[in-house]
């Protein structure tokens, strides 16, 4: 299909014609585009950074499968696979490195956590109910004070964000996706309810057959001028390294009765934060990158809470990154109702590390031929929220003051 072509709309495209423009070079961009490639598509991924130059290198990299949403979970599942045998479906080196992973709740939560554990196994995902004393034998350094009960994901662990973002980047280009970097995209394009490429901040035109926005907090900027709108908010969020003595080992965690969650990284070091400190709705474009003060404090605090040992330990490092948050807090992975070839992968709400890999293979597909196989994308659907049936867990946890997100 052509600008000049209008009639062309109609017609079908092959997997060797289709043109897709992926705007953003971050973790699920790449790996978008890493998919269309590997599936036929000829594939222009546009940036106004580098790759992985944005939220995607402050993520915590956290790679688990425990949510209380059926269809995330199932994301989350399907990408552990491409983590663990990363070489062989990817190329290159994630740093994927398993731990396993507790997810520790008090009393008030039990009842949740059964069910969600019920549902998870259901999808097939390697999870189980573990009590107090179970955790104390599998991670000897926690405290369990205030713990009825756990999930323990035994397969889980963490990986490098930006050597997996550039992983996939150069899985891309070996199957012949071109990338423009520092090439900010100004606009999108559309006639006769069809997109036909976009327009950068130079006025330069680039053709497609289809757009897929993989913008986070910019996305709203790109998608009104056709009249949508999903509600994405701008979160600032941050997360701190603390040294650790290399004999003191300890599970992923999520801790909802402290309010924090915290990874190993490395032999000496352990990753920590809180979700969001306090609402802080910040400028994608002008935030503080540093950790405040405050920050520090508290999260260390709830750290040496739950491992004792990590009580006094020495802050090396953080940062702050901008999350991109929906109404529901649950991503839209869709085409835009009423633009056909106007696709959005964004809204991740600082969960989208650990399913890029499923999502990006899902939205290709959706792209190339209007449906997943890879998984069901309809619970991610655009227009939920046209409709207002936003997602809302049956299972849901109460979450600590300043845990910042739900499940």
């Amino acid at each position: 299909m052509t600008a000049q072509n209008p009639d062309a709309a109609n017609q079908p495209h092959t997997r060797e014609s289709i043109r897709v423009i992926v705007v953003g070079a971050g973790v699920v961009g790449c790996s978008i585009a890493m998919h269309l490639a590997r599936a036929g598509a000829k594939v222009r991924i546009f940036d106004k950074g580098g790759i992985c130059s944005g939220m995607s290198a402050r993520s915590g990299a956290l790679v688990r499968m425990h949510y209380t949403f059926a269809p995330e979970a199932a994301l989350a599942w399907k990408s552990l696979r491409y983590f663990q045998n990363w070489s062989e479906m990817v190329g290159g080196n994630s740093g994927f490195t398993r731990t396993g992973f507790a997810m520790i709740v008090d009393d008030q939560n039990v009842a949740a956590l059964r069910a969600n554990i019920k549902m998870l196994q259901g999808l097939g995902i390697d999870t189980d109910v573990i009590s107090a004393e179970d955790l104390r034998r599998i991670d000897p350094n926690v405290n369990l004070e205030g713990v009825a009960m756990a999930a323990y994901e035994p397969q889980s662990g963490y990986a490098d964000p930006v050597a997996t973002t550039i992983a996939m980047a150069e899985a891309a280009k070996r199957a012949g996706a071109q990338f423009h970097l520092n090439t900010p995209i100004d606009s999108v394009r559309a006639r006769a309810a069809r997109v036909f490429g976009v327009l950068d901040s130079a006025g330069r035109f680039h053709e497609a057959d289809a757009v897929c926005l993989v913008t986070g907090p910019w996305t709203e900027n790109l998608i009104a001028p056709f009249g949508a709108k999903i509600g994405i908010t701008s979160e600032r969020a941050q997360i701190a390294f603390f040294k650790r003595a290399p004999s003191i080992q300890h599970l992923i965690y999520i801790d909802t009765i402290v309010g924090s969650y915290f990874r190993p990284h490395g032999n000496d070091l352990t990753l920590a934060g809180l979700g969001a400190l306090k609402l802080d709705e910040s400028s994608p474009d002008n935030f503080r990158e540093a950790n405040d003060p405050q920050f520090i404090e508290a999260v260390r605090n709830r750290l040496g809470a739950r491992i004792p040992a990590l009580a006094s330990a020495r802050y090396v490092r953080g940062h702050a990154g901008i999350y991109d948050v929906t109404p529901d807090q649950r991503p839209v992975l869709d085409e835009i109702a009423g633009v056909a070839g106007l696709f959005v992968a964004a809204g991740f709400s600082g969960t989208g590390f650990k399913t890029s890999p499923a999502v990006g293979a899902a939205m290709a597909e959706l792209i190339m031929t209007g449906a997943s196989t890879t998984a069901d994308l309809s619970p991610f659907s655009y227009v939920r929220f046209l409709q207002g049936k936003l997602i809302h867990s049956e299972h849901e946890y109460t979450m600590a003051t300043d845990f910042g997100h739900t499940l």
